[in-house]
């Protein structure tokens, strides 16, 4: 319990903390959502100045950011300047979006890279592994961006999926078997997106934790028994290397939000991704505190998944 409390103590610092970093950024950089309106000869400035004031923006920073805590405990994280909405309802249609795309891409990353990096690292050396590891570094070192961005030229000249959006035009009109499958073509571009950003650094980490287990005394001890093959993967290696993979499996939950945003943005994919980039943009403080806190609550709920089955799985950390 002492455990599980001094986690939970810990995460939350870290969201109070953020919150407190974020908002101070977005006072510190130039400019409020009601600039615009001001070189727009046919808005008056009395308006533009009443406008702030019902918005609140005339309040001292101190005074807006615990106005703005009051509506994080009530649940909808303040009303967006540019939809006029509660954050909470705007954020939770385009996180169920951005859900939809990161979950599947990331439990096939997993999938892919666990049985991948063990059997890679089983033949570390030959032909084959050089391969996988030329082509796994290649990978990494293209920017997300870059990798999106081919993706669609590849669509683009092929014709064989769609280049943006998450449903065809008049979608809504379709039985619920036509539109599944409409959302899958168009959600399958962004997906391998996905796929291609996130499997090679998981695989490189799979590899390396099981080639350090491979030289264990332990397994040494269980081949000199006569014990090889998967048996030997799945008994002895795979075990030995779990605790640097299930602190990156909990990292991953970061990744649900905030890795596809740029992918998201290139690929016009309507989740969080570009309704970030359009409120800081518009300088929508409410919107940016409430995707940054979003993102960080996955980051530390991820973190504390990790450390309780670390605390249950390793006698190391429990002493």
């Amino acid at each position: 319990m002492r455990f599980v409390l001094g986690r939970l103590g810990h995460s939350v610092l870290v969201l109070v903390l953020v919150s407190v970093l974020t908002f101070a950024l977005i006072e510190l950089s130039p400019g409020q959502f009601f600039d615009d309106l001001k070189v727009d000869a046919q808005i008056g400035s009395t308006t533009v100045e009443t406008l702030r004031q019902q918005s609140g923006l005339n309040e001292t920073p101190l005074t807006r950011y615990l106005a703005w805590t009051q509506s994080v405990a009530r649940g909808d994280f303040g009303v967006s300047l540019a939809h006029r909405v509660p954050v909470g309802s705007l954020l939770w249609e385009r996180a169920r979006n951005t859900l939809l795309l990161t979950i599947p891409a990331t439990l096939v990353c997993w999938l892919v890279a666990l049985p991948l990096g063990l059997w890679l690292a089983r033949h570390r050396g030959r032909w084959t592994d050089r391969i996988f590891t030329t082509a796994s570094s290649t990978l990494v070192s293209l920017p997300d961006i870059l990798v999106a961005l081919l993706l669609l030229l590849v669509a683009l000249r092929t014709g064989l999926f769609p280049t943006g959006g998450m449903l065809s035009p008049g979608a809504d009109t379709l039985d619920a078997m036509a539109r599944l499958r409409d959302l899958v073509n168009h959600a399958f571009l962004p997906f391998c997106a996905l796929i291609l950003v996130l499997l090679p650094p998981v695989i490189r980490h799979v590899r390396a934790s099981a080639i350090e287990a491979i030289d264990a005394p332990a397994v040494r001890a269980a081949r000199g028994h006569g014990i090889n093959g998967w048996h030997l993967t799945t008994r002895y290696i795979l075990p030995l290397s779990a605790n640097p993979l299930i602190s990156l499996a909990g990292l991953s939950c970061a990744a649900l939000v905030s890795g596809s945003v740029l992918i998201e943005v290139v690929m016009s994919w309507p989740g969080l991704g570009p309704l970030l980039v359009e409120s800081l943009l518009a300088k929508d403080v409410h919107v940016v505190l409430g995707a940054s806190m979003l993102a960080t609550m996955f980051l530390v709920t991820g973190n504390l998944l990790a450390d309780l089955t670390l605390y249950a799985v390793d006698p190391r950390v429990r002493s």
